[in-house]
């Protein structure tokens, strides 16, 4: 089976500025010690990671290049891309509550291969896990309006947020159902308690009510970093109940999720996890998704 990743990374430490793979000390971040991934990662090493896999196209989301030039990463990717054909689809950054946010979208528009925009939002009690200094930045009214604007340029919304932060997030798809929506990473199932369970499950339900968004299983070795295929069972398979095969997708975070396993493993598990599906439901998941979704 052809696969399509629509969610991982690359990056250039020996000339552009990425702050948080050069953040001390280095596990000082949701993503645990990023040490063995604070190096250069280009197309090459991604492509030597996914080799053994029959990779069709994939998807680049920003990862924090440089707030100051998110316009800068895209124009990079490209040119990676008209080079290469790598990747087909291109997910930028920008501020959406910034005062010149129209500008940096018409900015990334510019560019062939960009498809959606991603803002980190997510918000945790735990100060180590926030990417935000604030929990109700989707209440905001200037963030509101650069949110708006998302139509206007046709792009997507890549979500990444925390299992406390679902309801609010699927009120505002609920109220913007023009608005293409992605969320990330599985939506995070950071607390393993009880009620951490319970939130996350109760979240992902409002979301899946929305048809406008669609979900991408990955980063759940973020979450679990000693995981076995059995620990990742409950969540992917409770995420594909509730999305339904037509609007889940697997992909793998890479290199964030080479912290805590080979792509292979990665693959290998969502393999083993879906064996009983239909081929076709399969195929959805694996490949036609993406594609679909993010027009690539």
């Amino acid at each position: 089976m052809e696969i399509v990743d629509p969610h991982h990374h690359l990056w250039d430490l020996t000339h552009y500025d990425y702050a948080w793979l050069k953040r001390q000390p280095p596990d000082a971040g949701p993503e645990g010690d990023i040490t063995p991934i604070a190096h250069d990662y280009l197309l090459p090493d991604y492509l030597a990671d996914t080799s053994t896999f029959r990779l069709a196209k994939s998807v680049h989301l920003q990862c924090g290049w440089d707030e100051l030039d998110p316009v800068g990463e895209t124009r990079w990717l490209q040119s990676i891309a008209d080079a290469h054909g790598f990747p087909q689809g291109i997910v930028g950054y920008a501020k959406l509550n910034d005062d010149g946010v129209e500008q940096i979208l018409a900015g990334h528009r510019e560019s062939a291969n960009v498809r959606g925009i991603r803002q980190i939002v997510n918000w945790h009690r735990d100060p180590i896990k926030n990417y935000v200094p604030w929990p109700k930045i989707m209440a905001d009214e200037q963030w509101l309006r650069g949110f708006r604007l998302l139509r206007k340029y046709d792009l997507r919304f890549d979500l990444q947020l925390y299992p406390s932060q679902m309801a609010a997030a699927a009120e505002l798809a609920a109220a913007h159902p023009d608005q293409p929506i992605i969320l990330n990473h599985t939506g995070m199932p950071t607390d393993r308690d009880a009620e951490g369970l319970a939130t996350w499950r109760r979240g992902m339900e409002l979301l899946a009510q929305c048809p406008n968004v669609a979900v991408k299983i990955s980063g759940l070795g973020m979450c679990d970093r000693s995981w076995t295929v059995d620990s990742w069972r409950p969540f992917v398979l409770d995420t594909i109940e509730l999305f339904g095969a037509d609007r889940s997708m697997f992909a793998s975070n890479f290199p964030v999720d080479k912290l805590y396993g080979s792509f292979e493993q990665t693959y290998n598990a969502f393999d083993a996890i879906t064996a009983s599906f239909t081929e076709a439901e399969r195929t959805q998941m694996f490949c036609t998704n993406a594609q679909r979704i993010y027009a690539i």
